[in-house]
């Protein structure tokens, strides 16, 4: 990688941090870097050590204050579930410094306990938002910048940047590992989100541009996680391995070098590389692609249904035929929805991702609440058994989106033979069908104020949609906690 040519852009940039045009042929000394040095690792690390101090676009700014208060929606309602009860419950355990807070608890920690903790309170359902390309990066990038920020004292000026950094950086390394990572059944969540984590944690320590190669190697040297969370019956191990683990990870990187450690200058080139570990043949100027022009938090979802993902434009689906054809569930002889069996929602065991359960659901209540998707017992609930039998999964394959032919997403067949169907082609808080500010904060109030209650849940809310005024993020401290 050290012989690849920058783009006259990028070396513009890249100039400008160096000191001018003279400085051309001494960059690597400039920058303080080794000799051989990528250019890849030496514009990443200068755009992240960067990011604290960078203006974001007022569309990107608007779009991190919806993700973040919706990952701290995620944390207050997760609280309630088994997940985060043991979040909590290992937290106040296993004590250490009162440097951060635990989300929904009174609870505060060591900033890597907090982070752990509250990934697994983000992720302890399917709440949380999730980026296209197989990541949920609130519940890993959002606790760990909060853990770092109360640790350092960050204004939420820094701590908006901190988690728009985090995006950029987690997505790109997978989208430059994706390949290479489902040959190895490693999981992309945890992969992605501790290189996201890290970035935010970096961000919030304000790392310089050495600090952040440092950060990445060790970064590296913590990616982990298998794909078989999947077998997880609880969601316990789940909101580990997406949210608690490498938010932990990532503040560990960060803590480890703003306090002294060294590393290996480039861990994206050379021998026993990363890329080398983990998609040899993978090109790491992805990593670095329009840095700066496209922001990944634009390009990541929101959910409106507290549910898996795969599960949204089904319930959507539904939801605009009852509304443009009301029918009661006995009414239904048969849903089909083209989905292919054997996915990761087909039959599962928890019913917030069992696509089965959740239709069912849907079909007798004709909504799907944060409740509702969370009452386990009902899976055995012989009306919602009965009802659940009647959805079938149809294969997709040979449907592709120019083929005319191909069958709507969701089809309902009435007892009377009479056929509904609805295609959904972007799901309500996808890049293609933005929540407002107000479905957000809609939201994010049906699920802290059950917690938290509704007077608490408005300042929390009013606070993190004021970020840019917030001098200090320990101020949000009191508004997260349980009184």
């Amino acid at each position: 990688m050290q012989n690849e040519r920058p783009t006259a852009l990028t070396r513009r940039s890249l100039l400008k941090l160096a000191g001018g045009a003279a400085a051309s042929a001494m960059l690597p000394i400039r920058l303080g870097l080794a000799a051989d040095t990528s250019f890849v690792m030496t514009q990443l690390s200068a755009y992240m050590s960067d990011a604290g101090n960078r203006t974001l676009p007022g569309e990107v700014i608007e779009k991190a204050k919806h993700h973040i208060v919706d990952t701290f929606a995620a944390m207050i309602s997760g609280a309630e579930l088994p997940p985060g009860r043991a979040a909590i419950q290992f937290a106040r355990a296993y004590g250490g410094d009162k440097v951060a807070t635990v989300a929904a608890s009174k609870v505060l920690c060591g900033p890597m306990e907090a982070a752990l903790a509250n990934g697994v309170l983000a992720h302890a359902d399917e709440t949380d938002d999730s980026w296209p390309g197989g990541w949920h990066p609130g519940c890993n990038v959002v606790p760990a910048a909060l853990a770092l920020g109360e640790r350092f004292g960050i204004s939420g000026t820094r701590f908006l940047r901190a988690v728009a950094l985090g995006y950029d950086v987690g997505a790109r390394v997978l989208m430059t590992l994706r390949p290479g990572l489902a040959e190895t059944h490693k999981s992309t969540h945890s992969i992605a989100g501790v290189f996201g984590a890290a970035a935010a944690a970096g961000c919030a320590a304000n790392l310089n541009a050495q600090q952040m190669r440092w950060l990445l190697d060790y970064t590296a040297q913590q990616s982990s996680g298998v794909a078989g969370w999947y077998r997880d019956t609880d969601h316990i191990e789940k909101g580990f391995v997406f949210g608690g683990m490498p938010a932990r990870s990532g503040v560990t990187s960060a803590l480890l070098v703003q306090s002294g450690w060294t590393g290996i200058d480039d861990i994206l080139s050379g021998d026993d590389n990363f890329l080398m570990a983990n998609m040899p043949h993978g090109n790491a100027a992805q990593i670095i692609d329009k840095l700066g022009e496209r922001y990944e938090i634009t390009q990541t979802n929101i959910k409106k249904w507290t549910v898996g993902s795969p599960i949204q434009a089904p319930l959507d689906a539904l939801e605009i035929m009852l509304k443009r054809r009301p029918f009661e569930a006995e009414q239904v002889r048969e849903v089909a929805v083209r989905m292919n069996p054997g996915n990761v929602t087909d039959n599962r065991e928890m019913p917030d991702i069992c696509i089965q359960h959740m239709i069912a659901v849907m079909l007798l209540d004709k909504t799907v609440t944060f409740r509702s998707a969370h009452d386990k017992p009902r899976m055995k609930d012989p009306s919602v058994l009965r009802h659940r039998a009647k959805v079938r999964l149809e294969p997709e394959a040979g449907s592709g989106r120019g083929n005319a032919a191909r069958q709507p997403l969701v089809v309902v067949t009435l007892a009377d033979g009479t056929h509904l169907s609805e295609d959904v082609t972007a799901v309500l808080g996808t890049v293609n069908n933005p929540m407002t500010r107000d479905q957000v904060v809609t939201k994010c109030r049906d699920l802290m104020a059950p917690v938290l209650g509704a007077a608490a849940t408005a300042k929390l809310i009013g606070a993190t949609l004021d970020l840019e005024n917030l001098k200090n993020v320990r101020e949000l401290r009191p508004l997260l906690q349980r009184a």
